[in-house]
């Protein structure tokens, strides 16, 4: 009788125990993030729905774009923008919870080329000329674009390169036309071309920050994401010493 009787209070102690182990609200968040943070938000999010049960959906792309598609009604959660203005805009106009924005990283631009050789570590390639495309994302949409722009400014060499740029919609579609060489050149964030303390391919040069403004990155939540625990969840995460050391291994500054 005494094996019977312990059976099913044993297995309800089980069931107890595996809920009390278990997320509580696990839940999905629709995330919009720059193109430029695409590799280190993929990892984050595998170890986050690890650590945390929640799930992340996740959607790339121009921070311009994802600003009027909020605007417009788009239902995104939070935003992980590749610029600190637009949060700071969408934070005035009433578009986002109090007290949620914060810098999670500053971006760092580079001169990269597929080609093993090509950019000299002093980007001495660019006042050369010897080549016939450079692509830059377009400098009104993303801030790297601008950034570059900057950069080619300083150098006084905008008007002379202009007629070889070709102009990404994002950075990560600038990426892409360095990436499949249709175009030599590309300046393109840090992050997709570094990773564990190195270039992971072909060759570049990481451009001075004293060339540009510094790229604040801001994340913030949204007004669609107030009740969502999991958007409360992933601001503390950020802010954790998991997503920091990501963050830092694709060679973005905290």
């Amino acid at each position: 009788m005494r094996s019977r009787t312990s059976t099913p209070a044993a297995a309800l102690l089980l069931f107890a125990s595996l809920l009390l182990s278990a997320p509580l609200h696990a839940a999905d968040l629709n995330v919009a993030v720059a193109a430029n943070f695409t590799a280190p938000m993929q990892k984050i999010a595998e170890v986050f729905e690890k650590d945390t049960g929640h799930k992340l959906v996740l959607s790339f792309g121009s921070t311009g774009k994802f600003y009027a598609q909020i605007k417009n009604g788009a239902p995104f959660e939070v935003l992980f923008a590749a610029d600190d203005e637009t949060p700071a805009r969408l934070e005035k106009e009433g578009g986002s919870v109090e007290g949620t924005r914060f810098t999670y990283a500053i971006g760092k631009l580079v001169l990269w080329s597929k080609q093993d050789g090509l950019v000299d570590d002093q980007g001495e390639i660019l006042r050369k000329g010897t080549f016939e495309r450079i692509a830059i994302a377009d400098p009104k949409l993303a801030p790297y674009g601008a950034a570059a722009m900057q950069t080619l400014n300083k150098l006084g060499l905008a008007d002379s390169l202009a007629s070889k740029f070709v102009t990404g919609e994002n950075i990560g579609q600038t990426y892409q036309f360095a990436a499949t060489q249709n175009a030599q050149l590309g300046f393109v964030a840090l992050s997709q071309v570094y990773a564990d303390g190195r270039i992971t391919e072909g060759s570049a040069w990481i451009v001075p920050e004293d060339l540009y403004e510094p790229i604040r990155q801001d994340v913030l939540v949204l007004n669609q994401g107030k009740d969502n625990p999991a958007a409360a969840a992933l601001m503390d995460y950020m802010k954790g010493e998991t997503a920091k050391k990501i963050i830092l291994s694709y060679g973005y500054a905290l």
